[in-house]
Order: structure tokens, then C-alpha cells, then sequence
């Protein structure tokens, strides 16, 4: 995240993950750069929006206090697809008729190296220190492999300090704490959109706090822009329609692989961003978050770091780590394999990296040979795929029901509406599975889609005669 100065309101924070995809091949697919021009001539969309998360809310549980009520819609509204899921989950020997999950943004590719990893006999250790309250911020002995393990594979310029760091039980803590901590009921973070659409609860749930939109489209203007491209002029503009608004915009949120495009910030276009919030850059205003669950593959265990030079904001969040924070004997094991350089460089990371391009080579040529264009810029374990035109009127219930025809074939994915895209038609894939899983899983798209296509066809065939409706 980064804090904005004061005349301008807001205050940057960044998360970063996944580094673990950055050499993969991708960029933008070679057929979306046309489509997009050719789609120059619709309406242009909003350059900004405030999210209103209670704008559909409604509740019946009396039983229940109003944050709880709300707390309860959430779960209702944002979690139908996952439910679903878990309810009936592919197991190819005991349920093969089970949903394909390509939507939840995990690595399901090196669960064999990680099950190895840590059963070795030195994951294998209690102490009486493991089994009491820790400093908060996480055991000395944690935070000091944390800070040497980002100094080496984030190429630090300065080695990071121990101090710095607090540790909390996931990415979604740390938003919701660090949010929290940083703003006023009501306020707001800046944040590009499409964008991972948790972060809506994860700020709001706790802190009562929104999210101003920086809205992104397809278009593509010219030679040296891309699809969902954020630039300086754009934040700039977003900033000042929120500030008309009346609402005090505390931040802007970054998120480096971004989360569906797969896009990496370059240094250069990160120094801009910072220029913007801070107008000069300040490593106390700047607050980083990594989390093991992208770049490991690990999202089970619930890992993640706060990296602050305000020693008020990591006190201030260490105190919610009473409520976030981990067992003493999973700092030891995640101390243990951050220490181990060796396998994470020799073993893992190529590994996971041949696995990761193998499955996005894959679904990227089955959606080629399906004349889908697509985003894919190298990083993240999704594809953002373009499917709006197999949307009769291009409208966001085309999408909601196009998204329940993959579900009713069993297949999970990720509606571009989750992600705050103002195109309807857009989907986000994930590719980090087993190929046989891939497989079935591109199968039953193709499926769906077949069916719709036809369906649009008919419907522009029906169109373009007298209407059907009537009678001859």
C-alpha cells in the first residue's frame, strides 16, 4: 500500500507475490490487440467508481447484529461458486463427474514437492518456546529468515531488517488489519481495476472501508499500449473524480504479479505509481505484503508478512496479530524452508517453473485453437479470457448466466463482475493444475461454449430476419 500525502489523501500499499511465474512465456494473445480496436466504437466507460458494498444488501437474520448480518451477506453473495465446489469437488476415482476448479487462484502443481520437503526430520521439532505466546510480530528466529529470504530473491539493494517485518496468519489478515489501522470508517483506497475481488471484504469487513475504483478497459490506443493498461494520467483522474465525490482516498493498492491480468510492474512504472501517491516516495508511507500462499504454492497454511518501515504501523498492526497470528509450530517449519536456498533454488523453483509453463502452453493453445482471445503476460497461475462474443447483448446477467452454464457443466471459473471489469464478457482461468484435470476441465468450456455460440448464432440469424416471434 501506499499513503498519499496529506493535501491528496492517499497512502500506497503493495502486495507482492508470485514471483515464481515471472520468466514464463505470455504477453498479450496475438488476435486481442485487433478485437480490441475493433470494439473502439462502444461506449466509453467510467474512468472511476466508489464501491458501495451494501448498495444490494439485504438480510433476514434477525438473530444477528448489523455487522454480522453483513458480515453474513458477504459470504452469501461472494461465495456461491466455492460452496458449490467443495459440495461436489472432481476426484477422478471416487467422483469424476465432480466440478473442475479453474477458478481459485491456486498452485496445485507441487503438492509432491512441498509433502517431501516438509516431512524431513528437521520440520520435525518442538520446544517449549513453540508451544507459548509469542512476540506478536512472530518469533526473532522467523523474522530474521524472512527478512534474509525477500533481501536474496527480491534482490534487495539493502538487506531488510528483522524489525521490520510482522507475520500474520494470510494475506487476507494483513489487508484487513493493515487496512484498518491506516484509515477512518468511510475512507477509501485507490485501486486499478479488474482487480481480486476479496480485497472488497478484506478492507471493509473490519475497518468499514471502500474502495475507489481506477477503472481499465481493453482498448488498445497505439503502439506502446496494452489491454488494462494503468497509467499515471489515469490515477490522476480517478483521484480527482473520487475527491468530487467528497470521499477521502487513503491509499492505493498495487498488487505485483497483478491479480487477473498477470501483469508485473516494471521499476519504472512502480516509481511513477509511488511518485503519484507520495508526490516524493517515502519508505515510511510504503508498507509491502507477501504471502507463501502464490510463490509456494501453500495457501493452506496461511502464511503471510507485512514489511514496514513505520515502526507505528507494524505496532499498531502486531497488536491484531493477537487475533491473526500463527502457531509457534508452523513458524518453525515455514523458518525452515525459507532457510533452505539450496532446495528452493536447485529443486523447486525450476521445477515449479517447467510445471507452470507446461500448463499455461497448454490452455493457451486450446484457447487459440478455440479462437478465444486472451491477456497472458507471464505471471500468476490465470489467463484473463475474453468470451464477449458469446454474449447476445453484451450485459453483466449474460455474464452471470454464462458463468452458471460452466458451473451447471462442472467447471469453476471466475466472472469478470467478481473482478469490478466494466466489459461484461471477460473470465479469469486458472492453468496451475494437473494436466488431466486441465484437460477435462478445457473440455467441458468448450462444451458450454459450443452451446452458446450456436445460441448467439441463432439469435443473430432470428435478428436479422422478420421477428420470430411472429407468426406467417
Amino acid at each position: 500500500m501506499f499513503p498519499v500525502s496529506h493535501k491528496e489523501s492517499i497512502a500506497p500499499t503493495t502486495s507482492s507475490s508470485s514471483a515464481s511465474t515471472q520468466d514464463m512465456e505470455g504477453g498479450c494473445d496475438d488476435g486481442l490487440q485487433g478485437e480490441c480496436l475493433r470494439k473502439t466504437d462502444q461506449k466509453q466507460p467510467k474512468l472511476y467508481g466508489v464501491g458501495d458494498p451494501t448498495a444490494m444488501f439485504t438480510s433476514d437474520s434477525s438473530c444477528l447484529s448489523s455487522r454480522g448480518r453483513v458480515i453474513k451477506w458477504f459470504w452469501d453473495s461472494a461465495e456461491e461458486g466455492y460452496r458449490t465446489y467443495h459440495m461436489d469437488e472432481y476426484d477422478e476415482d471416487k467422483n469424476p463427474n465432480g466440478i473442475i476448479n479453474l477458478g481459485t487462484s491456486e498452485n496445485k502443481l507441487c503438492f509432491d514437492l512441498l509433502s517431501w520437503r516438509l516431512a524431513q526430520n528437521d520440520m520435525l521439532h518442538v520446544e517449549p518456546s513453540l508451544l507459548q505466546y509469542p512476540d506478536w510480530r512472530g518469533h526473532l528466529f522467523l523474522r530474521e529468515e524472512v527478512a534474509r529470504f525477500l533481501s536474496f530473491y527480491c534482490k534487495s539493494p539493502a538487506p531488510l531488517k528483522p524489525e521490520n517485518v510482522v507475520v500474520l496468519n494470510g494475506g487476507a489478515s494483513l489487508f484487513s488489519a493493515l487496512a484498518t489501522v491506516l484509515c477512518e470508517a468511510g475512507d477509501a483506497f485507490l485501486i486499478p481495476t479488474p482487480y481480486y475481488g476479496a480485497i472488497t471484504q478484506h478492507v471493509y469487513l473490519y475497518g468499514n472501508i471502500r474502495l475507489a475504483y481506477v477503472y481499465l478497459d481493453s482498448k488498445v490506443t497505439g503502439l506502446n499500449t496494452r489491454p488494462f493498461q494503468l497509467t499515471v494520467e489515469k490515477l490522476e483522474m480517478a483521484l480527482q473524480g473520487v475527491n468530487s465525490e467528497g470521499v477521502q482516498v487513503k491509499g492505493l493498492i498495487l498488487i505485483n504479479p497483478q491479480n487477473p491480468l498477470g501483469d508485473i510492474y516494471s521499476p519504472e512504472e512502480l516509481q511513477e505509481f509511488l511518485g503519484f501517491a507520495m508526490r516524493l516516495p517515502d519508505p515510511r508511507r510504503t508498507h509491502v505484503m507477501w504471502a507463501t500462499s502464490k510463490d509456494f504454492g501453500m495457501s493452506g497454511l496461511r502464511f503471510g508478512v507485512l514489511y514496514t518501515e513505520n515502526q507505528h504501523v507494524a505496532t499498531a498492526v502486531a497488536s491484531l496479530c493477537r487475533y491473526h497470528g500463527l502457531s509457534g509450530l508452523v513458524q518453525y517449519q515455514v523458518a525452515r524452508l525459507l532457510q533452505d536456498h539450496d532446495w528452493i533454488s536447485q529443486v523447486y523453483l525450476p521445477e515449479n517453473h517447467a510445471r507452470l509453463r507446461a500448463a499455461h502452453t497448454y490452455v493457451t493453445e486450446e484457447l487459440r485453437a478455440l479462437g478465444i482471445p486472451f491477456v497472458s503476460r507471464g505471471a500468476g497461475f490465470f489467463i484473463w479470457v475474453d468470451l464477449r462474443k458469446y454474449l447476445r447483448k453484451g450485459t453483466f446477467e449474460e455474464e452471470a448466466l454464462l458463468w452458471r452454464q460452466f458451473l451447471d457443466n462442472k467447471v469453476l471459473l471466475s466472472f469478470g463482475k467478481a473482478f469490478e471489469c466494466k466489459e461484461p464478457g471477460w473470465f479469469r482461468v486458472v492453468f496451475s493444475d494437473k494436466k488431466n484435470r486441465l484437460c477435462l476441465g478445457m473440455q467441458r468450456i468448450r462444451q458450454v461454449l459450443d452451446r452458446q455460440s450456436q445460441e448467439v448464432e441463432d439469435a443473430s440469424l432470428c435478428h436479422s430476419q422478420e421477428p420470430c416471434s411472429q407468426p406467417r
